[in-house]
């Protein structure tokens, strides 16, 4: 196959300056943390991170059918001395992929005539929209429901089959990194000293050797209990890549077809992986939020017209946990415009959910503390270029991560069941309600002694600041399009409003009650489960106003970054 590289020598050169690819280092070789660790867990990661490195060629696969060919070719060229195949390389190890997207939202294309697909690698590159719903109508209406349900299925690839489509089961797709996989976490599982972290290990490897969601179901249910281990490893299982599942919620005589068959379409899981060590001090500040749980639940709008998955007697069904990352791999480590720096898992579509599973968030403690000297001066550049100087004393970053574990324990919280009707829109509002959930529940919090007065003006300050973007998002950017959302709609309601020279003001006392009344919002659409409703919601506040465009000019002056790539020391020294 013959490939021909799209970006310049100048481009690539540029791209891959320090300016502009930021380096996020994950643990060190020589860190205390590792050092500290039992023989047997030493031994243990090396497993670990040797199942972690099979997550890679799976995301790849899953990303786009070209990665893996292309980067062949790439290592190749590397050989023969190509320096710009040297360079698209960083870039694709960076972006895990031909194509990526930076933090100005444009679309990074390695490979030339390379096309950005709705359906990734998980659908036919040559299915479009208008065909996938006439097919899986076609096959409904020809009896073809339980073929129909594995390809509306969160856990398969789908291939053509004639005129009709094929579902393949991850397990027999992937079936060689899998039985790689499952080979390393037995090993591991005999050496780690934690009997908990053990089991989970084994169920684990036992859910990737068989086409069983239930066990699936199990390893979740045991990975969500986890508390007191001194290894991370998670399978993570994300679905913001696949867009093209949610067409058929677009489409009113398919849904009528679905509904009738008692088919509810998931979108595809991207899997990723997470190896770390977890950190004792953090996770015991984050289990200080957790006896306050029910009483967040308590005080969520509407709370009398849903079940949420943590209610007011009860907490059990909820661990956490602050890890030092050895590293990141497939989705977790994709670094696309930005990385993640926490998760709550398993998602609701999850069947361990509805068979007494819990869930369980995970914190990135070096993805989000960076203070090396060019990180300190890239922030105090952009604060002094946009935010009123007033308000600085209220910016600190070690209060976004209080707003995010108030984030990810309002995933926990609203709804717990049915947005999947709202198709293509369902992460955008999710992401958008645990947003809006951690502002909103402030004051309460506030009031139970978890933050005090100072600490929730940083909060609502460092939030405000942060709420705005250097360009105008894709749709698909679920994450970004949510922070545009929340910039208009706070801006409307006076919480936030930016002056003729770009400068940004924050009405601190309009804050939470903005918060609250979005929430509220929110939730509404989530229990209408309508997907033209959702639609409007999107269309209303996903709008680049003036006041956005102003920003983010001011923002481009100021930092140069377009994306980043992490480094895995440790990781890379075990294997």
């Amino acid at each position: 196959m013959n490939f021909e590289l799209n970006l310049s020598l100048e481009e690539l050169e540029k791209r891959t300056n320090k300016d502009y690819l930021i380096r996020k280092p994950m643990l060190d070789e020589n860190s205390t943390e590792f050092e500290n660790l039992s023989e047997g867990d030493k031994e243990a990661l090396k497993h670990l991170v040797r199942a972690a490195n099979q997550v890679n060629s799976i995301y790849l696969k899953q990303d786009n059918e070209l990665n893996i060919p292309f980067q062949n070719y790439l290592n190749e060229e590397i050989k023969k001395g190509n320096k710009e195949a040297e360079l698209t390389k960083i870039l694709f190890d960076a972006q895990l992929g031909i194509i990526g997207i930076d933090s100005e939202s444009n679309h990074v294309t390695l490979l030339k005539n390379a096309k950005v697909l709705d359906g990734k690698a998980f659908y036919p590159s040559d299915l479009k929209k208008e065909e996938f719903i006439s097919i899986i109508k076609n096959m409904l209406k020809n009896g073809e429901k339980e073929e129909v349900k594995n390809i509306l299925n969160q856990r398969t690839i789908v291939r053509r089959n004639g005129s009709k489509l094929q579902a393949i089961d991850y397990t027999e797709a992937f079936k060689t990194e899998f039985s790689i996989m499952a080979e390393e976490l037995e090993a591991a599982a005999k050496t780690s000293i934690n009997k908990d972290f053990n089991e989970y290990l084994l169920l684990q490897a036992k859910a990737l050797r068989e086409n069983n969601p239930m066990l699936d179901a199990e390893a979740d249910k045991k990975w969500a209990s986890l508390q007191d281990t001194p290894l991370e490893f998670t399978l993570s299982r994300e679905q913001y890549a696949d867009l093209m599942t949610g067409y058929v919620m677009e489409d009113n005589e398919l849904c009528a077809l679905l509904e009738t068959n008692g088919i509810t379409p998931v979108s595809k899981d991207s899997l990723g992986a997470r190896v770390g060590i977890v950190n004792k001090k953090g996770t015991q500040d984050l289990l200080k939020v957790k006896k306050y749980l029910p009483l967040m639940a308590d005080n969520m709008p509407l709370k009398e017209r849903y079940e949420q998955n943590i209610s007011s007697e009860d907490n059990n069904l909820q661990t956490m946990a602050d890890v030092d990352i050895v590293t990141l791999r497939g989705d977790e480590g994709a670094y696309r415009g930005g990385i993640t720096i926490a998760q709550n898992l398993p998602n609701n579509d999850k069947l361990s959910l509805t068979i007494g599973g819990g869930r369980r968030n995970v914190y990135h403690r070096q993805v989000r503390t960076n203070n090396s000297a060019e990180a300190l001066e890239r922030r105090k550049k952009r604060l002094n270029a946009t935010l009123n100087p007033d308000l600085h004393k209220f910016y600190n970053p070690e209060a976004d991560h209080w707003f995010t574990i108030g984030h990810e324990n309002v995933h926990s919280l609203g709804p717990k069941s049915g947005t999947e009707a709202l198709g293509k829109y369902k992460n955008i509002i999710e992401e958008n309600k645990a947003d809006m959930g951690s502002l909103a529940l402030l004051d309460c919090l506030v009031n139970a002694g978890v933050y005090n007065e100072e600490e929730k003006k940083q909060i609502l300050v460092t939030f405000g600041a942060n709420c705005f973007l250097k360009a105008k998002p894709k749709l698909s950017q679920a994450h970004r399009v949510r922070t545009v959302m929340q910039a208009y709609f706070f801006i409307k309601e006076g919480a936030l409003s930016v002056n003729n020279d770009g400068i940004i003001d924050i009405n601190i006392d309009k804050m939470i009650p903005a918060a609250r009344k979005m929430l509220t919002e929110i939730i509404e659409v989530q229990l209408s489960q309508d997907f033209s409703r959702a639609e409007q919601f999107i269309t209303d506040y996903f709008q680049w106003s003036e006041e956005l465009e102003k920003v983010s000019l001011k923002l481009k002056e100021t930092d140069k970054s377009l994306n980043g790539v992490i480094l895995t020391p440790l990781a890379d020294s075990l294997v």
